[in-house]
Parts: structure tokens; C-alpha cells; sequence
């Protein structure tokens, strides 16, 4: 079980034929920061978006929109490995974002939007 996101805010929502996800945080049940590296807390934060889809009845592969906010520009390699291979085409468009701070010290978060076909 992923846990929710932080705030005022639900890990999902439908509408229409689109299910957007909440910006999935590497935190484990009990909503705990988890991970030593960018690359351990991408596989988390990915795990957890796998989550919230699962919930929906949509998978990774249906995902049409991935957006990533990293803290450290030199992590994108680490992020790019958790996100390998790649999902079969058509490919999801992909937002790459800087931020100067995530909750918690985490060092990326990951949201998307799945399509419903």
C-alpha cells in the first residue's frame, strides 16, 4: 500500500477517460522517507505511482504524461536507470523539473497522467 500524498490532496482522481496521480513520494507504508540513493528513492517513488494506477485498474504502460522534480540536477542518471527500460511505445511525455526542496529531504517526486483506453 503506497501511502497518500502530503497535504490536502487525493493520490488520484479520474476523470473522464484520464486518471491523474499525485506527486508520488519515496516513502514507504508508513509514510517514512526511504532510499539511501536518488536512484533507490526513484524505484520507491515509482513503486508508488505503480501503486495508486493498480488502484484505478491502469498500469505504467498507460501512463500519457510523467512529471519528475528533482533536487539534484546530477540525479537524473540514476532516475533515468529506475525508469529503464522504457514502456512500450507510444512513449509518455515527459517534464524534467528543478526544485530547490522537497517534504521531508526527499530528493525527487514523480506524478502522472494514465489514460484510460
Amino acid at each position: 500500500m503506497a501511502p497518500g500524498p502530503w497535504g490536502a490532496a487525493s493520490p488520484g482522481i479520474s476523470s473522464g477517460h484520464f486518471v491523474f496521480i499525485s506527486g508520488q513520494m519515496p516513502l514507504d507504508t508508513r509514510g517514512e522517507l526511504t532510499g539511501d540513493t536518488a536512484g533507490d528513492q526513484a524505484n520507491v517513488a515509482l513503486d508508488n505511482l505503480a501503486h495508486q494506477l493498480r488502484s484505478t485498474g491502469l498500469g505504467l504502460d498507460d501512463v500519457v504524461s510523467l512529471e519528475i522534480h528533482l533536487v539534484e540536477p546530477a540525479d537524473r542518471a540514476a532516475v533515468d536507470s529506475a525508469l529503464a527500460p522504457p514502456p512500450p511505445p507510444p512513449y509518455p511525455a515527459v517534464t524534467l523539473s528543478g526544485v530547490p526542496w522537497l517534504p521531508g529531504g526527499a530528493r525527487l517526486q514523480m506524478a502522472a497522467i494514465a489514460q484510460r483506453y
